[in-house]
């Protein structure tokens, strides 16, 4: 089974949809999903379709060591800087440098919607939004530990990532609503 199965009837499109109803009722103009999708490929169907390269691209950095402001697989990476590599490379989005710049991009989503592809963000240095990674789903995320660490899968219900989780955020449906008002 794949890591990320798209589910036409997930929150973010069914959001998309009522929307753009909303706007056709209003000028009276039909209204259907498939009508949506022919008139206006969005970068949320865009993050749909490439959601299971960006969960593979992150995975392919497994091992890779961890650099304090690193952001390439040559030179390692940081937890940001990961998070920004990989998301530049799949999806041609260009995030902000640190994990807490990251945590104010998107939209807030609460720990049992998590999709793969999302943000998860942890407090790992007495301050919030101190740490990010890319979730895998099936409670596993993908991040770049720390100082004389290696990017690396882990497992969300330890007791270490459990205390310490700030929340999670969905990149591309942010995205997608800003670029569409």
């Amino acid at each position: 089974m794949p890591l990320y199965k798209s589910n036409p009837r997930s929150y973010s499109q069914v959001h998309e949809f009522s929307t753009h109803c909303r706007w056709a009722v209003f000028s009276g103009v039909g209204c259907s999903l498939q009508s949506i999708a022919e008139r206006e490929p969005s970068l949320l169907n865009r993050y749909a379709a490439n959601a299971q390269e960006l969960v593979v691209r992150a995975l392919s950095f497994v091992g890779v060591n961890y650099r304090r402001g690193g952001e390439s697989p040559e030179t390692g990476f940081d937890c940001s800087g990961l998070v920004r590599h990989v998301f530049r490379e799949s999806l041609g989005l260009m995030l902000p440098r640190t994990s807490r710049d990251i945590s104010r991009v998107g939209e807030t989503i609460q720990r049992d919607e998590l999709q793969p592809g999302d943000l998860v963000f942890f407090n790992t240095l007495r301050r919030g939004f101190s740490h990010v990674g890319i979730y895998l789903g099936e409670h596993r995320f993908v991040h770049a530990p720390a100082s004389g660490g290696e990017v690396r899968v882990e497992d969300m219900r330890q007791n270490y990532w459990v205390k310490r989780f700030n929340g999670a955020r969905r990149i591309a449906a942010a995205e997608h609503h800003q670029s569409a008002n």
